[in-house]
């Protein structure tokens, strides 16, 4: 199954998202947020699974938009 145009729009916003979040705990110190480790693991998950959605739809059928 391919994504759509608006599915792949949808998820690359996402991932633009995760990294503004990133980028903003990086300025961040840890004191300041106890869970900060686990915060980065969880988006680093949330990232990954975004792009396998985005590179298994754009695998199945590359020509499509």
């Amino acid at each position: 199954m391919s994504l759509t145009r608006l599915e792949r729009e949808i998820i690359t916003d996402s991932l633009l998202k995760i990294q503004s979040i990133e980028a903003s705990l990086d300025q961040l110190n840890e004191i300041e947020i106890i869970d900060l480790n686990e915060i980065h693991t969880c988006l680093k998950s949330a990232n990954a699974s975004f792009r396998m959605a985005l590179n298994s739809g754009a695998s199945q059928n590359p020509t499509k938009r």
